[in-house]
């Protein structure tokens, strides 16, 4: 059953992709680059607060100078 759910999902995503393609025609090639773009800046920031957090979370009483 869990089998064919994913498939159901995956059919759904290849057509809602399918459909955007039909929809923008030539300007595809920049709204895929916005989109790849928007969600690379999403993760880079993720991951910098991620780290961020990692450092102000360490114990300070065993620093090295």
């Amino acid at each position: 059953m869990i089998i064919l759910l994913r498939f159901a999902g995956l059919g759904l995503a290849l057509v809602v992709a399918l459909l955007f393609a039909v929809f923008v025609g030539d300007q595809g090639p920049w709204y895929f680059a916005w989109a790849v773009g928007t969600v690379m800046i999403i993760l880079v920031a993720a991951a910098g607060a991620v780290l961020f957090d990692a450092q102000d979370g360490r114990d300070t009483s065993q620093e090295e100078f």
